[in-house]
């Protein structure tokens, strides 16, 4: 087992590694196998406060440090996310059961994200616009909003950390990062340990590994941060956005999704199979950008569901450490049970189980269900786990209302033959992003990622974490003399 559970199962303070006060600890779990990886005595309302302080203080010699320099952290975190890689792997297939393919995956993305915001800290740029008065210089200047409170998810933690916690570092903020509970190594301790050998200024950037049991909504309400960057359910989401506005704090939003990957009558099944089933799959299905439901044209829905079931029932279930595995647990029982009843459900509703897995501890089996009615419940919310619906479609129009009917709008994808029709057809969809004879897991550097409705407010990537994690100053200059009316 890495060496990473016991030496950071710590908090993360002002550049010092220290046990929390807190009045309980969180134990770390192995979901496979139940092995404790770690107990951690969580942070108490105090650690927050002082985790913030530490980073506003930090934060003013950090913006005045030459981006040239600050960009030299980022590019010594990417040789040791490179050099560490194998442990790295370890610790997100003990800590989340990830596979070895899902840890690759996480990794490689985690390394763009890093070499992207290398050439962040070079981005922001100041503007002379004109003026209607004369003699008067306007100068916008792009600042960093001073310090970002971040809170990582328990699917992609380390990705999902990285992925604002770098970019804020890099345009010159001070961050707060609290891990989810079941993951505070991969997407706590483990970010700040890497900025840590890299050169990172201590008290930039602090780790709170704690939970709202014990201090409540401090972590969002402290008046120092100045935007919360959130990813995890649209429950939470919601509440985070409430407080957030209430304190006139700028909130960013990746919450949950429950995508559909339509297949038209002109695609190439074998291919949208092998799509349809890594997108609803990768990772046990807990992805938000899972594609939950898999539409297919009526007259092809016969092909199609015949080699989409052969497939599924293919993919390897087990212990993760094993290679060959690709279904490896989901995070923690509430999850295994919450899964199996989602199942139950609508088989008791009338759907027919075309593949029908079994849970054992936290593995649970992929599941294809057909004929779920169409006024399901189950057809419109996120479903978090290695479940399919199969719906089949009449016509385009009926796809675009099928695929609509649902709170979410995060992502989504179409096969057709005919490129263009596919891209005609995913502009009618009410989603942040769509994809043409792709899966639906995607994310990129330089391409805004985020969602509309219940899916998020704002965008991550390339131009717009410019604008997450900076804001805009206007000076003016009067180089002559202003006239006053009195």
């Amino acid at each position: 087992m890495s060496s990473y559970f016991t030496d950071l199962a710590q908090q993360y303070i002002d550049g010092e590694w220290r046990p929390g006060t807190g009045s309980w600890d969180i134990i770390d779990f192995n979901p496979y196998d139940g092995e404790k990886l770690a107990s951690i005595t969580i942070a108490a309302v105090d650690e927050v406060d002082q985790a913030y302080q530490a980073a506003a203080r930090a934060q003013k010699q950090w913006a005045a440090v030459n981006p040239y320099a600050r960009r030299v952290v980022f590019e010594k975190a990417l040789r040791l996310v490179e050099e560490r890689e194998g442990e790295i792997t370890e610790a997100i297939i003990a800590e989340l059961g990830g596979t070895h393919l899902k840890a690759g995956f996480e990794l490689h993305l985690a390394k763009e994200f890093l070499r992207e915001s290398v050439h962040l800290a070079l981005r922001p740029e100041g503007k002379i616009l004109p003026s209607p008065v004369d003699g008067k210089e306007n100068r916008l200047y792009r600042e960093p909003v001073g310090v970002v409170g971040v809170i990582s998810p328990f699917n992609f933690p380390f990705l999902l950390a990285l992925k604002s916690v770098a970019p804020a570092l890099a345009l010159g903020n001070g961050v707060v990062l609290k891990p989810h509970q079941n993951t505070p190594i991969v997407g706590g301790t483990l970010v700040a340990k890497i900025f840590e050998d890299a050169g990172l200024p201590g008290g930039l950037l602090n780790v709170v590994v704690t939970d709202i049991a014990e201090i409540g909504d401090a972590f969002i309400e402290h008046p120092i941060p100045k935007v919360i960057s959130f990813t995890g359910s649209d429950k939470v989401g919601r509440h985070v956005a409430t407080v957030c506005a209430s304190l006139f704090k700028r909130s960013v939003l990746e919450l949950g999704g429950n995508s559909a990957i339509v297949v038209l009558d002109d695609a190439d099944v074998d291919y949208a199979v092998d799509a349809a089933v890594f997108s609803r799959y990768v990772h046990q299905g807990q992805v938000c950008m899972a594609a939950n439901r898999v539409l297919v044209d009526r007259s092809i829905a016969d092909t199609f569901t015949e080699k989409f079931v052969a497939k599924v029932k293919s993919l390897r279930s087990g212990d993760p450490r094993d290679p060959g595995t690709v279904i490896g647990p989901v995070i923690n029982s509430q999850q295994a049970e919450s899964i199996s009843a989602i199942v139950e459900q609508a088989i008791a509703e009338g759907a027919t189980a075309l593949v029908h897995g079994t849970t054992t501890d936290n593995l649970v089996e992929p599941s294809v269900l057909t004929d779920v009615p169409t006024d399901s419940a189950l057809l419109r919310q996120e479903v978090f786990g290695p479940v399919a619906f199969l719906i089949p479609f009449d016509g385009e129009e009926e796809a675009v209302r099928l695929v609509n009917d649902t709170p979410y709008g995060l992502s989504g994808a179409v096969h057709t033959g005919d490129v263009e029709r596919g891209v005609a057809f995913a502009k009618k969809i009410d989603t942040g992003m769509f994809h043409v004879n792709d899966g639906t897991v995607h994310d990129e550097p330089l391409v805004p990622f985020g969602g509309e409705k219940s899916s998020g407010i704002g965008r991550l990537n390339g131009e717009t974490t410019l604008e997450a994690f900076t804001t805009l100053k206007w000076i003016s200059v009067q180089h002559g003399r202003s006239g006053f009316p009195f």
